[in-house]
């Protein structure tokens, strides 16, 4: 990988700005800890430092995290963003749990994603520093110790969401990094505002770097939300969630004093909390290295307005890929509120119930491939070609599950998706922007892209092979380009 910069990142450690948090981790060689770069600890000697572009090279280092500035949340912002598809794409793996499943093995993972095991940990190694099994054990520690922060989870729960399969494993790993139990770091940072029971909802903070356009986001997710599924009112988003059998819901609201989301998830297995978070964090693209982006996106004169106007604008991801796709195909050719009310039949008709839910306008999860892939869809009242669609891409997740989850080479995926009856190219792309979370996917047949873009300075292009040309110089970020365009209709 690119080494940091000692010097200058030693001048970016004594700044105290913002603008690095998630950029870099300093080491401490006198005491042991790894910091952020925010830390209102006193700055070290530049000779006591040693610096990382990511928490889960200093670990590895053997520097145990600060329990003042907290690195686990920390903008996850690491260096290596951009410059490998293949590492950003076995992150989100590894993210999900996908090294904590009985059979993720690294092997497995490389597999998942186009090449060799050996491949891919010399990928790690250049842009990371590190190997994907110490990226998969910094995480379920860093996760681990943020539940201990910031909830009143029994040990054993605390161990089982951090992705260990025993309590026992928990504490000595635990221990051989932080040089303490778990629980001893409870006593010490226990606040009268955590969880009082591990029966209670488990609410967390996911930080983002500023700045970030909530209300453009809400405003996204208002126009398409879907009743009885999902609710958005006064700054809040609200929805039902399924997860390997089980359902729950998410509430996230905007914390902008605190850079983050604040999440409240109620779910009836902690195992599942990191994949929630993962999927949290992906729906509202908080790992965004939204000052790149404008960056590249304001040299292009026609698009610097736009930009400027919504500092802070994201992509809107998605809670599932599947999801995701049928709400693609149900959109077609017609308006967003005539889809959004197609939905609302679909969840109705064929989504799970919500039991015990504390808001009465959650009833049900969205319908499940398998559900679908067997559902007489004629009571819809859409198009039957369309119907059919939705059944093929159905049929295509149950035998495939990992259709619609980010891994493997773009290219690759896309046919993959064409190759489902009814799916065109348009549909394919929509599904890697949302879904997949491909930064540079550019769905440029899209009539409100092509609308937007005829507002631009000079007025043009007014083809679709015309706006992917113009689209060349917004790489390797034509999906953020993708959604300023959006926004001008609005």
């Amino acid at each position: 990988m690119h080494p940091l910069d000692p010097d200058i990142s030693y001048r970016a450690l004594q700044s105290r700005d913002a603008r690095f948090d998630g950029r870099l981790f300093v080491g401490v060689i006198s005491t042991g800890i790894y910091c952020r770069p925010i830390c209102p600890a006193r700055t070290p000697k530049r000779d006591n430092c040693r610096f990382f572009s990511c928490s889960a090279g200093a670990q590895a280092a053997g520097f145990r995290a600060c329990l003042r500035c907290r690195p686990e949340i920390a903008p996850e912002l690491p260096g290596w963003r951009g410059t490998s598809n293949t590492v950003s794409r076995a992150l989100t793996l590894i993210a999900d749990g996908f090294l904590d499943q009985e059979d993720g093995t690294v092997e497995a993972l490389a597999m998942r994603v186009g090449m060799g095991a050996r491949q891919l940990r010399r990928l790690f190694d250049q842009h990371l520093g590190v190997a994907p099994v110490a990226v998969a054990q910094s995480r379920r520690l860093l996760f681990a110790k943020q539940l201990l922060h910031d909830t009143r989870l029994s040990m054993a729960d605390v161990a089982l969401a951090g992705g260990f399969r025993s309590v026992r494993r928990f504490n000595a790993a635990f221990r051989s990094v932080y040089h303490r139990s778990p629980g001893a770091l409870r006593r010490a940072t226990a606040t009268a505002t955590s969880t009082p029971a591990s029966t209670a909802p488990v609410i967390l903070q996911i930080s983002y770097r500023p700045p970030y356009d909530w209300a453009g986001m809400l405003q996204y997710l208002q126009a398409r939300a879907i009743d009885g599924l999902e609710v958005v009112e006064k700054g809040v988003y609200r929805r039902s969630i399924y997860h390997e059998g089980l359902t729950g819901s998410i509430t996230i609201q905007h914390r902008p004093d605190r850079a983050s989301l604040l999440a409240t998830i109620v779910f009836p297995s902690v195992r599942a909390l990191q994949s929630i978070v993962s999927r949290i964090r992906h729906q509202f693209d908080v790992a965004a290295d939204i000052d790149a982006i404008a960056a590249h996106l304001l040299q292009d004169d026609a698009l610097a307005a736009l930009v400027s106007e919504r500092p802070g604008l994201r992509v809107p991801g998605c809670w599932d890929g599947f999801e995701l796709a049928v709400r693609a195909v149900l959109g077609q050719q017609i308006s967003v509120s005539a889809a959004r009310g197609l939905g609302g039949i679909l969840v109705e008709l064929w989504g799970d119930p919500l039991l015990n839910s504390d808001d009465s306008r959650l009833t049900r999860t969205f319908p499940t491939a398998r559900c679908l892939a067997t559902a007489d869809l004629s009571r819809l009242g859409m198009p039957a070609s369309r119907r059919a669609t939705i059944t093929a891409l159905a049929q295509a997740a149950t035998i495939n599950p990992g259709l619609f989850t980010p891994g493997g080479a773009v290219e690759e995926r896309l046919a993959q998706l064409r190759a489902i009856p009814g799916v065109g190219t348009w549909t394919a792309d929509y599904i890697a922007l949302r879904a997949f979370h491909e930064p540079d996917a550019f769905p440029s047949t899209d009539l409100g892209l092509l609308r937007g873009a005829r507002q631009l300075k000079g007025g043009e292009p007014r083809t679709a092979s015309r706006l992917l040309q113009r689209a060349e110089v917004w790489r390797p970020w034509r999906a953020y380009a993708a959604q300023y365009l959006w926004t001008v209709e609005q």
